[in-house]
């Protein structure tokens, strides 16, 4: 599985990807607006920092307008993905970007049938959101499981599911286990899949024990010594 980090927030995208960890990033105009900066200017600077699927979203409603910000958002850099909402018009729109060769990542999913029509439409990523179906009393993996097996089933469709919404670890390992190609997420859930308080507890012992021995590793030595 594949980790995109959902965020807009440079300094956030730096640190998180010098750990190797993260795949690429979604943002969304909410997401952009909260930088204060051009959307343009954003979008590049996380394409140059990763060098996976960026999605940068459309603001149009329309099917001509959105085929056409989606060209233009294409010409940032060599991998944004375009994100067109599941609509009548967004799966039009799907189609030609994806025509052309442009990814496209179809979000804004919310049933099975839905997610069938993104993959007939040639995108290259549905986005379910399972934590909002959560919020109204659904389960969200649900959703995840039966798309997953309908896309199993038809070998014919070759999008992949993206798992968006993620509200914690919990959702990231469901995901995991039924076979998302990838889980996007907020830096927060990214830091919590490290956390663990028996790591921490077996980290402090070690620690400890080796502070008792008083040595030190030599690394500025080329070659470690061999005992004598």
């Amino acid at each position: 599985m594949r980790f995109f980090i959902d965020t807009a927030d440079l300094d956030e995208i730096r640190t998180l990807a010098a750990t190797g960890l993260i795949d690429g990033a979604t943002t969304n105009p909410s997401l952009v607006a909260r930088s204060g900066r051009r959307f343009e200017d954003v979008i590049a600077e996380i394409c140059a920092i990763l060098p996976g699927p960026v999605s940068a979203e459309v603001t149009a409603l329309d099917a001509p307008t959105m085929v056409a910000e989606g060209r233009y958002l294409a010409r940032i850099a060599t991998n944004v993905t375009v994100k067109v909402p599941l609509t009548p018009d967004g799966l039009k729109a799907c189609r030609e970007l994806s025509g052309d060769g442009i990814p496209v990542n179809v979000t804004l999913c919310f049933s099975a049938g839905q997610a069938i029509l993104a993959a007939k439409a040639g995108a290259t990523f549905v986005s379910p959101f399972v934590g909002r179906l959560d919020d109204i009393g659904l389960n969200g993996m649900d959703l995840i499981r039966d798309i997953c097996a309908i896309y199993r089933a038809q070998p014919a469709f070759k999008t992949e599911v993206l798992v968006a919404s993620v509200r914690g670890v919990n959702h990231v390992i469901e995901a995991a286990r039924l076979g998302a190609h990838v889980a996007t997420m907020p830096p927060a859930v990214v830091r919590a899949l490290y956390a663990h308080p028996l790591t921490d507890k077996g980290l402090a012992a070690f620690m400890a024990d080796w502070e008792k021995t008083g040595q030190k590793l030599d690394v500025g030595n080329s070659k470690p010594r061999a005992a004598e």
